[in-house]
């Protein structure tokens, strides 16, 4: 193996909001469906994989404990399970039909991983990977709120809440977080400190804002939290606001879709090619392109740290590139493959791959930085969850966070129980402010379901209110919970 010129963190961030019992199709349990047969089945494998080789420290996997809470739910457990099935029966009705033994193929391959691993939950898996050292988990805030625009106390109760999930699902509580949206304000550190989390990540822009490098870590403030930012040239190789590998004109097509079939038969020819004249999806043709794509990406990865050591003396540097998890397999379909070759490909090229523990105990904090606000989102800053067209949502979030707070400090706490509709009243607060509304709203991406999501939340959140107000919250707060009761264990006294 080549003499390492630096240092590699692949970060992956794996999240969707709350979906159970909020709809099927084109957005709802669906969308969780196909992340999980195309993004998580095959990336915990390939993590397995690794881990069986005796491989440690590869990869820092970010799971937001509003999806690990899905991933365990048994309700979602059987409804994912008929959908694999359902998939298989489709697949196999295009016998002799493009692309029906390819997705006959995938979805028998799917059913069986599922039935053999995953049929008791994500949890299994997940510590798993954990304790065989092969990735370094990150948790988070309950329903990946931006944090930026939370209230303090909810803000941290938010986070305990999350923290604690974790606690409780993979036997050990996280050290390091996934900061929602990489959304910064500062003085979050100091939140973060309390709650006993050593690292988080920014995107590269709010460190380079505040003259720091994004080829070091850096403790943030006055805390010891440190603080790792993505580096943009690196990462948008693979995918960007306007370019990226997926683009290629080979990759299987995500945004054409044959409804008679529910299967995705194209590839993407040319990002100005209209879906009807796309031509057809050819894995063969796809495989070739991964390869040169593997390769390039791991030439400038390493192009990248040589560079760094030449203008650092000699010193190695940090490179962290961070993506969404559904990137690889549901969006891109080949991802996956591409993953997995890149984490092989990096060592043998003479890079280090570690996780960001792996980055602290190896050297790589360089000094302190005080940032300025960011996030990963348009812009770099706020804008995407703040703007003026979520002005609505922000306001309506202020105030469910007030009322909140009015309510629990009103109720009188037995120290020895929990009020059941207290705890209610949170979680319906926590799943409508979850980061995901107001995005999908600004990007105008399925932003009629994201309105309704965050204001049916809204709605149960005052009815719940009003309901404690007068005396009759527990029976309200039972018949919500059984659609929407994650996170079973949140305890609205901590607030």
């Amino acid at each position: 193996m080549t003499r390492p010129v630096g240092t590699c963190c692949v970060v992956l961030h794996t999240h969707l909001p709350w979906l159970a019992h909020h709809g099927a199709w084109p957005v709802g349990e669906e969308w969780l469906h196909q992340a999980w047969a195309t993004s998580y089945l095959p990336v915990v494998g390939l993590l397995e994989r690794l881990a069986a080789e005796g491989r440690r420290e590869v990869l820092t996997l970010g799971v937001t404990p509003v999806l690990a809470a899905q991933l365990d739910n048994p309700y979602l457990l059987e409804q994912f399970h008929t959908w694999l099935g359902f998939w298989q029966v489709r697949a196999e009705g295009l016998a002799g039909r493009d692309p029906g033994p390819y997705e006959f193929a995938a979805a028998t391959r799917a059913l069986s991983t599922f039935e053999s691993r995953w049929r008791h939950g994500g949890s299994p898996m997940l510590r798993g990977l954990a304790d065989s050292g092969v990735v370094e988990l990150l948790g988070g805030p309950a329903t990946h709120p931006f944090q930026p625009l939370l209230d303090e106390r909810v803000a941290r109760f938010s986070l305990d809440v999350g923290l604690a999930d974790a606690a409780l699902r993979l036997g050990r509580k996280p050290d390091g977080v996934w900061a929602p949206e990489c959304g910064y304000a500062p003085g979050l550190e100091e939140l973060y400190a309390d709650a006993g989390v050593q690292r988080f990540l920014v995107d590269g822009p709010t460190l380079l804002g505040a003259g720091a490098s994004t080829a070091d870590a850096w403790t943030v403030g006055s805390s010891d939290v440190v603080a790792f930012g993505r580096d943009l040239d690196v990462t948008y190789r693979v995918w960007s606001p306007r370019k990226g590998y997926p683009g290629g004109p080979w990759y299987r097509d995500f945004h054409t879709f044959d409804h008679g079939s529910g299967f995705r038969p194209a590839r993407v020819t040319s990002t100005r090619t209209p879906p009807h004249e796309k031509a057809p999806y050819d894995p063969e043709r796809a495989r070739a392109a991964l390869d040169h794509d593997v390769e390039d990406f791991v030439t400038t990865v390493r192009a990248r740290l040589v560079d760094l050591a030449a203008q650092r003396d000699g010193r190695p540097g940090l490179v962290v590139v961070a993506y969404d998890t559904e990137l690889f397999g549901h969006w891109w379909h080949e991802g996956p493959v591409f993953l997995e070759r890149v984490l092989r490909r990096l060592p043998e090229a003479g890079v280090r791959l570690t996780t960001l523990r792996g980055a602290v105990a190896d050297g790589h904090v360089a000094g302190r930085v005080d940032p300025g606000p960011g996030s990963w989102g348009s812009g770099k800053d706020w804008r995407v969850w703040e703007g003026s067209q979520v002005q609505d949502l922000v306001a309506e979030n202020s105030l469910v966070q007030k009322r909140l707070l009015d309510v629990v400090d009103s109720q009188r706490q037995p120290a020895d129980g929990r009020r059941p509709e207290l705890d209610q009243l949170a979680r319906d607060a926590l799943l409508g402010l979850s980061s995901d509304w107001a995005f999908m709203v600004t990007k105008d991406s399925a932003a009629a379901y994201a309105r309704a999501r965050a204001g049916g939340h809204h709605r149960d959140f005052h009815a719940l209110a009003k309901a404690i107000d007068a005396g009759r919250g527990r029976p309200v707060a039972l018949r919500q919970r059984a659609s929407d009761g994650p996170f079973g264990h949140l305890d609205a006294r901590l607030l």
